[in-house]
């Protein structure tokens, strides 16, 4: 990561980084991050002596053909894992059992906990299962992290970047020890995710919505399907009046060349 993609992308984007004296220089740790781009798992492991391995779909790891295997080097060479999200409950399991074996390495594991990117640059509710269940079960700190204006250098249907200065701000360690043991305990990974996203959101200084992520994007996906109907249906209203009227005015030009004619 470092010599292949972080070197190229600090020279062309000169990322701005605060508090990188909270990441440990060694152990474990989780980076639970905002989630604003696609570019997050790249810049945020740009600007870091250690590697951070985040979890990806596994389409990026099996898609067929020269460009499938040009992806899956990429996501490899940035330290992503592949994980099967095919099952909610397996894709959650399979996530936590990844970032469980990458903090037994005394690695850094790095998690959304959001779930997704936020579909309009507001922070999202944190969902418990994973980022909770990961810190309660191997007692490692959880390090709140910021992005800054990611969401900005390459908004969607973009193709080519914008060249700016996207920023990173690292919290201070939180420690979740007194919960230790407790992983089962649904109120429990509730307040230890809900403290993380306090923290990210003092952090970030984004709008909080108390929403799932998943559930906004439904909610505007479904708006926009509303939307494109309804302008389909003006659209088809608009013709059906135009070729009505067109009509008439054939029918008023014949029968006014009758009227000529019996003249």
């Amino acid at each position: 990561m470092k010599f292949s993609i972080g070197g190229p992308l600090k020279l062309a984007f000169r990322p701005w980084v605060e508090g990188l004296e909270n990441i440990p220089a060694e152990g474990p740790a989780i980076l639970a991050s905002n989630h604003l781009s696609f570019s997050d798992s790249f810049f945020l492991p740009a600007v870091l002596d250690r590697k951070v391995t985040f979890i990806a779909k596994a389409e990026y790891f099996t898609t067929p053909g020269i460009k499938g295997r040009m992806t899956a080097a990429f996501f490899k060479g940035v330290g992503q894992l592949p994980v099967d999200r095919s099952g909610a409950r397996g894709a959650g399991e399979a996530a936590i059992k990844s970032g469980i074996e990458v903090l037994e390495r005394g690695e850094l594991f790095g998690i959304y906990p959001e779930g997704t990117r936020s579909p309009d640059g507001r922070l999202y509710r944190g969902k418990p299962g994973g980022l909770a269940r990961v810190a309660l079960a191997t007692g490692a700190p959880v390090i709140p992290v910021a992005m800054i204006d990611t969401e900005k250098i390459q908004p969607p249907g973009k193709v080519v970047p914008k060249l700016m200065r996207p920023g990173i701000r690292i919290g201070e360690p939180l420690d979740f020890s007194r919960y230790q043991g407790m992983e089962g305990d649904r109120f429990v990974l509730r307040a230890v995710t809900d403290e993380v996203m306090y923290e990210i959101m003092k952090l970030s200084g984004q709008e909080y919505v108390d929403v799932y992520a998943t559930a906004a994007k439904r909610q505007i996906q479904e708006a926009a399907k509303a939307e494109k109907e309804a302008a389909k249906d003006l659209a088809r209203a608009q013709k059906a009046e135009a070729q009505k009227a067109e009509a008439e005015k054939a029918e008023a030009e014949k029968a006014a060349a009758e009227k000529l004619e019996a003249e």
